[in-house]
């Protein structure tokens, strides 16, 4: 630790303020190397935090500025307990977001069919609606480019944020999930899954986000609430029975596989085993019994198109029905009907939107007298993609999975069992673990086919006609790692062998961002590259994170490293909760209530909105409350004049000196509880509640200790030199306490008489506060003490007479044990009431009261 000995005084400014001190602790911290991990100290000293990497695809918002300051309040509480602390900070750059990004700032969009053009310069940014609307066509190496220019930029942004916040990262540690480390670690941990069978390609049914062109998983989907209209069709069974069906995708009638109904549903029970014939394609398709259909829901008896919901996949599954597939890739229905669909009527839908193919197979039912009454309008759930802004689609695409107990029963068991070992805070949110990975369905579908990720390192023999084996991808030594199979020949192959009959030809998919983001720990720690490192801090003690990314980031995360390592990645999670507006809803730009964090920080000071942030306990939201803010700043301020008086007094000369006096001790009493106090909270992990135990002693030390002692505290003797001593502990020890909330404050008044960095100085202990008392003290001592001189402070108020006028005769009433203690410290209270003489009436009254004469 630095050595934290007083420096000599004259550091005291005359008028001190708030305004500059982020500039200028930030530079110093910076050029100091304050927050330097030591990577010399054994894993027993490291405290080592898996910080969530944000997504540089946009801004920075309060929701980050809240749980980034809880997480620096843990760094810094570490710290001064006596940890080295790897703090890193990680850009997450890849993915859809990114691209999403780059397409609207520079109105571009990739097409992989187009050359690399090294000339190629984009546009000034940004563009307008116009170029959004009508992109420009650039090759995938281009985009990429494009894509790794505006993140740089963006992180910038985001740096100059963190740290005008006071974030105590250690800058050296940063890192990109696009980077060559990240590319490397997630590719190599992609290969081993493979080797152990975790890894595995499929053709199946595949949720697609149209608008983004790509795959999504099970962990991205979001139920959003949609109009839409029942159609009730009919279908002709057997001897030319009328059969209604209520459906609110008439487009997909010629994907419809079969009818379903409930084994249990009389109504039907004689079509079970029989055909059925579809309305305008005359499709004849059997009728089949499956528990999931609902007989009180439209006419109890549904059709199984391929594939309108994931319903119907689980009925094309189970059932092993035929598919027909209608829906592309671009979201419109394919140009021919699939097999066994008569062309005629398929080809008025040949080429159309969703919506616009379901406009035209409207028309023809009501032509052909089979749509039954008016459709019925109503509001019912679609799939997103949580990024996405139009319906999912399924269609049957090739991708790649990773095995995460969705379809293993056993290894379910197993990912439920590393969610009991984790640490919880709060403990609650287990149960959103455990509901997740009991609900999973299927297994994690991580390959997409976009262009800015880390590439799946796997490519493909053709063989003589030109068609790829898929079911023995070729893959490279992890020592090539990273790779991108679409611009560098497998091992053993040229590159002119690449897409000709017996080459081979590279996967064309990126992983999916999360595949990347869930190894922030072997990422950062070294994993493989630097074994001395990853051996400090794997597994972390730490992951922070939102609570609304416990089915991505934390499951996955957890995932990885059990099928990794065996292993846990971190010991304990420490869940936030969401920022709302004053009106308590939750912050969104779609809503206009967004705050912009460095104006606030700019405009406030960032201690001031660290104080507000630190007032939301873990795992629980928050409203953003712009009265809140200004007590932050209030409170730093009171702390830097609080301060200046205090070392004004002397203080500083008294550190090593011990308090003797009652009233002095009282207070270091009191402070001592506070210590312990505060340190239970931080150890776990409730910032609020450290901080609401200082930040209320600080106000009765400042409006009780200090108004009773300041008389003392100016004159000469051992009782001011106790005063002295109290005050220089008093605040030694505040200074620490509040440090990891307000880290600028704090350390200005710090450098006024100490050597060193407040940030890196010990912890108070009940211990160090105890040694600095030269006799037992009693907390009540204090607060008898502040009643009396409020009571006195009332009686001036109520004449309208200064609190400096003088009291010629106070009476103290009240029990004579309370008496007793009164007087220990009935100089003080004279002092500080300006009270000539005071009496002690014992047993008059039952309560304290002083009554002043005037």
């Amino acid at each position: 630790m630095t050595d934290t000995t007083i420096s000599p005084r004259g550091g005291v400014p005359e008028r001190p303020s708030l305004d500059g001190l982020e500039e200028t602790w930030a530079r110093r911290w910076q050029s100091d190397g304050t927050y330097a991990f030591d990577r010399t100290k054994e894993r027993s000293d490291v405290y080592a935090i898996d910080t969530p990497p944000p997504t540089v695809s946009g801004e920075l918002h309060m929701g980050h500025v809240f749980s980034y300051t809880h997480t620096d309040t843990v760094a810094r509480f570490q710290r001064m307990r006596g940890r080295t602390v790897f703090y890193p900070m990680g850009w997450d750059d890849n993915g859809l977001p990114t691209e999403r990004r780059v397409q609207n700032v520079y109105g571009v969009r990739p097409d992989p069919a187009l050359p690399y053009d090294g000339d190629w310069r984009p546009p000034a940014a940004p563009v307008d609606d116009a170029a959004r609307k009508n992109p420009t066509a650039i090759s995938r190496r281009n985009f990429i480019e494009l894509c790794e220019l505006l993140t740089v930029e963006d992180e910038k942004a985001f740096e100059a944020l963190w740290r005008r916040l006071g974030l105590s990262v250690d800058w050296s540690l940063t890192y990109t999930t696009i980077g060559s480390a990240a590319r490397a670690a997630s590719q190599r941990a992609f290969l081993r899954n493979l080797a152990r069978g975790e890894a595995y390609q499929a053709e199946a049914p595949t949720l697609w986000d149209v608008g983004y062109g790509t795959a999504v998983a099970q962990a991205e989907l979001e139920d959003r609430e949609r109009p839409g209209a029942y159609h009730r069709l009919r279908f002709t069974g057997p001897d030319g029975r009328e059969v209604l069906i209520d459906t609110t995708r008439p487009e997909l009638l010629p994907a419809c596989v079969a009818l379903v109904c409930h084994p249990d549903d009389e109504r039907y029970a004689d079509l079970v085993g029989a055909t059925a014939r579809t309305p305008v394609f005359g499709v004849e398709v059997p009728v089949r019994a499956h528990p999931l259909a609902d007989p009180a829901k439209g006419t109890g008896i549904a059709m199984v198109c391929t594939f309108g919901d994931l319903t119907d996949v689980t009925w094309w599954r189970e059932l092993r029905l035929d598919t027909r597939v209608v829906i592309g890739r671009d979201g419109r229905l394919l140009p021919e009907p699939p097999a066994g669909v008569p062309a005629e009527p398929y080809a008025a839908l040949a080429g159309q939107t969703v919506n616009g193919a379901r406009r035209t197979l409207v028309e023809l039912l009501a032509d052909a007298g089979d749509l039954v009454g008016e459709p019925r309008s109503i509001t019912h759930p679609a799939k997103f993609y949580e990024r996405g802004d139009r319906p999912l689609e399924i269609v049957s695409t090739r991708q790649w999975y990773l095995r995460n107990g969705g379809r293993d029963a056993g290894l379910r068991e197993e990912l439920l069992a590393r969610g009991r070992e984790l640490r919880w805070v709060p403990e609650h949110m287990r149960h959103r673990y455990e509901h997740w990975v009991g609900g999973l369905t299927g297994d994690w579908l991580v390959s997409r086919q976009r262009f800015f990720g880390v590439p799946v390192p796997v490519w493909y023999r053709l063989d003589d006609a030109g068609e790829p084996d898929w079911s023995h991808p070729l893959t490279a030594d992890e020592a090539m790692l990273p790779i991108d199979p679409t611009s560098e020949p497998p091992p053993g192959y040229e590159e002119s062998q690449r897409g000709e009959p017996g080459g081979f030809s590279g996967d064309p998919d990126v992983l999916d961002t999360w595949a990347t983001s869930s190894l922030t720990p072997q990422i950062v720690g070294g994993w493989e590259t630097d074994p001395d490192l990853f051996a400090r801090v794997f597994p972390m003690d730490l992951r922070p994170q939102g609570h609304d990314i416990i089915r991505t980031w934390l499951f996955a995360t957890v995932a990885r490293s059990h099928l990794e390592h065996g292993a846990l990645p971190w010991h304990t999670a420490v869940l936030s909760g969401w920022i709302l507006d004053p009106d308590r809803k939750k912050m969104s730009k779609s809503k206009g209530n967004v705050v912009t964090p460095m104006a606030l920080l700019e405009r406030n000071g960032s201690d001031a909105v660290r104080y507000w942030a630190a007032n939301g306990k873990p795992g629980m939201d928050l409203a953003f409350d712009p009265a809140q803010v200004k007590v932050g700043r209030r409170l730093a301020t009171k702390l830097l004049n609080a301060s200046r008086f205090a070392l004004g007094l002397g203080a500083a000369d008294a550190l090593r000196a011990a308090a003797t006096q009652p009233l002095d001790t009282a207070m270091l009493a009191d402070l001592s509880g506070v210590v312990a106090t505060a340190t239970t909270a931080f150890d776990g992990y409730d910032h609020t509640a450290a901080l609401m135990a200082t930040e209320a002693f600080f106000w009765r030390f400042c409006d009780d200790y200090i108004e009773l002692v300041k008389e003392r505290a100016y004159g000469t003797g051992p009782a001011a030199d106790s005063a002295r001593a109290a005050l220089a502990t008093a605040l030694s020890v505040q200074l620490r306490l509040f440090a990891p909330v307000l880290p600028f404050v704090t350390e200005e008044v710090w450098s006024w008489w100490r050597y060193g960095s407040v940030h890196r100085s010990p912890w108070p202990t009940t211990y160090e506060v105890g040694r600095a008392m030269g006799a037992p003290g009693d907390p009540e001592l204090l607060r008898l003490a502040a009643d009396a001189l409020g009571q006195v402070r009332r009686a001036k108020s109520e004449r309208k007479l200064s609190m400096k006028a003088d009291v010629p005769l106070a009476e103290a009433l009240g029990p004579a044990a309370v008496l007793d203690q009164l007087g220990a410290v009935a100089d003080d209270l004279r002092a500080a009431g300006r009270i000539a003489k005071l009496d002690l009436l014992p047993d008059r009254t039952t309560e304290l009261v002083i009554a002043c004469a005037f």
